[in-house]
């Protein structure tokens, strides 16, 4: 058994002298030219999110039209009472007897309302009116000077909005009442009640009212509020500012209503907006063109945030990356089958795009067999691959790997079996593995903490990230890149006031 393993060392330690010969005779090879470098950009895809986009618009002028059409005087009381003083009765051997006759009056009172407060109630508008009630007694039969009494009641303007199709807001309003009991004023033994008239005396400023809605809502530029947001929605949200800058570019497609509710004094109309986002990795992309505000649709099921985030690494910086891993490696000898252990040394590394999506590796280093007693041989190394990965993982490995080189020495076959061990390419596919794995973890804690509350110009964005997947790593003049979608939740406050981020 011995006997084999000496034989077979000794075989290889012959076949190198054998190569060295080859070489040193004059057998040399032609030089290898480099691979070519491509300069194709990475690709941006377009996902389709709906944010959802609440904008607020002042009720002032609605409240100002609820105050100059229902008068502050509602309506008066006047009304003759024979019974105002109730007949006074005796009990004579136990038959009750009337010793006085009912005592007749003139009710007199008038019926105001005090300031109208706006709130909002599910989809409903309530403008609430308090109402007061004075009223008086006179001409009681000459026998009293006259009695007054107050009472207070509480009366509902309940106004349902609705939005046409040229985002026109729309209204009906009816006056409602919450009462537990039937509001009045007991007086002179009678109770006086004014629901009725209440109700008799506000539907003629109700059906004023529903006339004049409309032209009054008009005056609350929604269409202006909303074309301003679709306008600003043309636009790219910074979403990291550096190292690198991701830019997110929102092109706008359609605008949704779904309904809308009181906050304050201020009318806040829940949109969805259905735009395209797409990432961009460096400079801040030109803003889409704007179209104009398309008609009102209602509002879809769920608001959902969704990006393509590009993962992009530049050769430039992953050259340093792959050298270090090659430099750790060789802290241990390289197990060759012809030449046995080789000690390398690597010095630089050149990595770029090249054709079919594959990437061009250039080692420049120096190799030494343990079993010859030769010099250095300095030589470089052109390893081409594919880069591939499975989904939802970042670590890579290399298909179609070809294998190339030049030496200024006798170890050209050498070097070359080096290259194509599986030592060589598995230190340089661990080192990409790590690289995108930290980039990966690092730009999307960024862009998760970037848009959990972004103000980025005229927007204010609230949004959670749920889940990312990874696509298939592909090799571009650009750069690696490693597509990455993200997808959550997402609201966008507009503020028309704000300056636009550039």
């Amino acid at each position: 058994m011995g006997g084999r393993i000496i034989a077979r060392r000794i075989f290889g330690l012959l076949s190198v002298l054998v190569i060295a010969g080859g070489l040193l005779s004059g057998c040399a090879r032609d030089e290898i030219e480099a691979p070519k470098r491509t300069d194709d950009r990475v690709p941006v895809p377009r996902k389709s999110s709906i944010l959802a986009v609440p904008i607020n618009v002042d009720t002032d002028a609605l409240r100002k039209l609820l105050e100059r059409e229902i008068p502050r005087q509602l309506w008066t009381i006047d009304q003759h009472s024979k019974r105002c003083v109730k007949p006074q009765q005796v009990k004579i051997f136990g038959a009750k007897l009337k010793v006085t006759p009912p005592i007749s009056c003139t009710i007199r009172g008038v019926v105001t309302r005090g300031p109208i407060r706006l709130r909002g109630v599910g989809r409903d508008i309530i403008a609430d009116l308090p109402i007061e009630a004075k009223i008086g007694a006179y001409d009681v039969g000459g026998l009293l000077k006259g009695e007054t009494a107050t009472g207070a009641a509480l009366a509902h303007a309940k106004i349902r909005l609705s939005m046409t199709s040229d985002w026109s807001p729309s209204g009906t309003i009816r006056i409602d009442y919450d009462w537990m009991q039937v509001p009045g004023i007991d007086f002179l033994g009678q109770r006086i009640t004014f629901v009725e008239t209440a109700d008799q005396k506000l539907q003629p400023i109700v059906a004023k009212l529903e006339r004049s809605l409309p032209r009054e809502l008009a005056k609350m530029n929604v269409r202006k509020h909303v074309e301003a947001l679709w306008g600003q929605g043309f636009t790219s949200i910074l979403l990291n500012r550096d190292k690198p800058p991701v830019w997110m570019r929102l092109t706008p497609q359609r605008l949704r209503y779904g309904g809308y509710e009181m906050k304050g004094q201020q009318l806040r109309l829940n949109l969805g907006l259905d735009a395209i986002t797409e990432t961009y990795v460096g400079a801040r992309p030109d803003d889409p063109r704007i179209t104009p505000l398309p008609p009102m649709e209602p509002v879809s099921t769920g608001d959902r945030l969704r990006l393509h985030i590009p993962v992009v690494a530049d050769y430039a910086e992953l050259e340093p990356v792959i050298l270090r891993a090659l430099q750790k490696r060789a802290q241990r000898p390289f197990k060759l089958p012809a030449a046995g252990d080789v000690t390398a040394r690597f010095d630089k590394v050149t990595a770029y795009g090249t054709t079919g999506n594959r990437i061009a590796v250039g080692v420049t280093l120096a190799i030494q067999p343990k079993a010859l007693n030769v010099g250095e041989t300095r030589g470089i190394i052109w390893l081409v691959a594919r880069p591939v990965n499975a989904a939802n993982s970042a670590r890579v490995r290399f298909e179609q790997l070809e294998v190339n080189g030049d030496t200024d020495g006798v170890g050209t076959d050498i070097i070359l079996e080096l290259g194509r061990t599986g030592a060589f390419s598995q230190a340089i596919a661990a080192s990409l593995t790590q690289n995108f794995s930290r980039d990966l973890e690092k730009l999307l804690g960024k862009i998760r903490r970037a848009i959990e509350n972004k103000e980025a110009g005229q927007f204010l964005i609230r949004a959670r990230i749920d889940r990312f997947t990874t696509g298939r790593i592909t090799a571009y003049g650009q750069g690696l890149y490693l597509p990455v979608d993200v997808e959550g939740t997402a609201s966008v406050t507009f503020r028309p006031d704000a300056k636009s981020e550039r």
